[in-house]
């Protein structure tokens, strides 16, 4: 604790860059992280999200210095930091936390394999509430502020087509939306028009987060 920092992370913060050093690791309170694929045409694929149930760094979990994608603030919002040296430094020193990262790690890994198979299986309205029902866990509060062009990319599709989903859920009463803000109102209902994905992740998590 004494050598963690609470930062403020803006929206569109780049906190990594890819295959740069890795500088902090982070461990987000109320922001939401992604992880993005540029490609090179400049296409931007986000991988997975990161929030307050786990930590932004984990090649320093794995002894690398490096990542291969960028880390993004999607939901503005604090962090904790602390400078990769000294968190590589503590994990080496401390089996409990380092046994702890691991099991993240594992959970993280687990997050980006359903996420592929939720793009590939299910419906971009049934991903969109699975996701909703995601950030709204790791931001604490119905209210977030996301803007409807990050949703898209979180989701999977054109812009056109995440307007579509959440006109969509407004009307069945799941969300309320106004530019740059979605309210969850019937979080039960969210859930239940979403994909399995979010409780299997869940439980997973569940699972793997207890000693």
């Amino acid at each position: 604790m004494p050598h963690l920092e609470t930062t403020d992370l803006p929206l569109g913060q780049t906190l990594y860059e890819p295959n740069q050093p890795l500088n902090y690791a982070y461990f987000p309170l109320n922001a939401v992280i992604s992880l993005v694929n540029i490609l090179e045409g400049g296409q931007m694929v986000d991988a997975t999200m990161i929030g307050n149930e786990g930590m932004v760094g984990v090649p320093l979990v794995l002894g690398t210095m490096q990542i291969p994608m960028s880390a993004v603030t999607q939901i503005a919002g604090q962090a904790l930091r602390i400078e990769a040296s000294i968190f590589r430094s503590t994990l080496q020193g401390n089996g409990a936390l380092y046994s702890l990262m691991l099991r993240y790690v594992q959970v993280l890994m687990g997050q980006i394999a359903q996420n592929l198979a939720c793009i590939r299986l299910h419906s971009a309205q049934e991903r969109c509430c699975y996701l909703l029902a995601m950030m709204q866990d790791r931001v604490g509060s119905p209210e977030l502020i996301i803007t409807q062009e990050a949703l898209s990319r979180v989701v999977g599709v054109r812009r056109a087509g995440v307007n579509e989903i959440v006109n969509t859920l407004g009307r069945a009463g799941l969300i309320g939306h106004q530019r740059g803000k979605i309210t969850i109102l019937d979080r039960a209902g969210l859930e239940a028009a979403g994909c399995q994905c979010y409780r299997t992740l869940r439980a997973e998590y569940g699972r793997l987060s207890r000693p």
